[in-house]
């Protein structure tokens, strides 16, 4: 499982990186964000790149688990 943390990052390096990070075609990815804009925008990515996301809540963060 490849796992990214892009906290402290600002739109859109967050979808950049994790476009980088799935350019090998992982079956799983973590993704670690600390705005909405950036859990909203990677979302929207790995969703449209073929992922089932869930999201979790960690404190002021955002966890986005993808899995294809």
């Amino acid at each position: 499982m490849d796992k990214l943390d892009v906290r402290g990052m600002s739109c859109p390096q967050p979808v950049l990186m994790t476009k980088n990070a799935i350019t090998s075609n992982p079956s799983n990815i973590e993704v670690i964000v600390d705005n909405n804009t950036a859990k909203n925008n990677v979302s929207r990515f790995l969703k449209n790149a073929g992922y089932n996301l869930s999201i979790k809540e960690l404190g002021e963060d955002y966890l986005i688990l993808a899995k294809k």
